[in-house]
């Protein structure tokens, strides 16, 4: 059945109104077919977006998963990364020069505003993406649970204190996903997603010297040379694989590679070579279980996305669906 613009608008109208007057509804539930009558077209135009830039570069599918874990960190998952401006959270130090696929999301935001407009959210947008970006990277399909809203304004402060950051000990970087409501194994899941992507050289070229040894002992002697070779006489810019064996496949191979000293950052290496305590000795298991059992690590990764996906808004957050992903709505 074909519904026109005007009858899908209506529609969400009703579902509003239902919302606001029915005692115990809970309309801020994400869901997993929440444009089934009002957009059911998002699902074609997000994987016909994302499967053609990954087409013309592979490695996009890891800049869009990499896009939504740094909207969620920062005020929850409400697409403030997208936000154009000097106080933008694109311009944070953790993204700059480093977080891609801006392009990607105005493409899908423009497809479905002539499809449906109004309706479809951008940080619903960066969360599909993020899930088509892994599915086609050969990784595991999962439901992205849908009805976000879009956030008012960007966090630069927030951005530049909340993110994860690779140089940071892993108590600490398990501390930060706790301030979002994850744990010690989401931490383990989630860095699993290094299995696709790249770093540039200044994220780890703290971890080498200029002879054939390491400066750090947990880094594989052969790979901190080439690396060395990579980014001597560079900007910092250089960048390499983060899974040396398959760097655009999504499997566990990132995994194996930490129990040889292959793990590029110093936070991914830190999950199996961590001096031992109570964290380290949990995600040295984990990392363990995850380069044994492949579809366990899919598994699990499904489920970390979902509830990264989850993270909830700052409260009082009404949000908006926004009309241009980069500016917030006109008054």
């Amino acid at each position: 059945m074909e519904y026109s613009h005007r009858s899908r608008l209506l529609l969400v109208c009703s579902v509003l109104v239902l919302c606001l007057v029915t005692q115990g509804a809970r309309c801020d539930e994400l869901t997993s077919d929440f444009y089934d009558w009002s957009c059911p077209g998002v699902y074609d135009v997000v994987q016909q977006q994302v499967f053609a830039a990954m087409r013309e570069e592979p490695r996009m599918g890891a800049s869009l998963l990499r896009l939504h874990f740094h909207d969620c960190f920062v005020n929850g998952c409400d697409g403030s990364i997208l936000l154009d401006g000097a106080d933008g959270e694109k311009f944070a130090l953790p993204n700059q020069n480093s977080v891609r696929g801006y392009e990607v999301i105005d493409a899908i935001k423009a497809d479905l505003e002539n499809m449906c407009p109004g309706v479809v959210s951008c940080a619903d947008i960066v969360a599909l993406a993020a899930g088509y970006g892994v599915l086609f990277s050969g990784g595991p399909y999962y439901d992205v649970l849908l009805g976000r809203r879009d956030g008012l304004k960007a966090n630069l402060s927030g951005a530049d204190n909340g993110l994860p950051s690779p140089f940071e000990p892993i108590s600490s970087i398990v501390q930060k996903f706790t301030d979002v409501g994850l744990d010690t194994k989401d931490v383990v899941v989630l860095s699993g997603a290094h299995t696709i992507g790249r770093a540039r050289c200044v994220l780890f070229s703290d971890r080498l010297t200029s002879t054939k040894s390491s400066a750090d002992p947990t880094l594989d002697a052969t790979m901190a040379a080439n690396l060395q070779k990579l980014c001597t006489g560079g900007d910092g810019n250089q960048t390499a694989a983060l899974d040396v064996s398959s760097a655009d496949v999504f499997d566990k191979q990132y995994y194996h590679n930490l129990l040889s000293k292959k793990g590029l950052l110093t936070s991914d290496q830190g999950l199996f070579s961590a001096d031992e305590d109570v964290v380290a000795s949990t995600t040295k298991a984990l990392v363990q279980t995850y380069s044994d059992d492949g579809e366990q690590f899919f598994s699990d990764f499904g489920a970390s996305m979902v509830k990264m996906g989850s993270i909830p808004l700052p409260a009082g957050s009404a949000g908006e669906i926004r009309c241009n992903c980069r500016v917030p709505n006109k008054k």
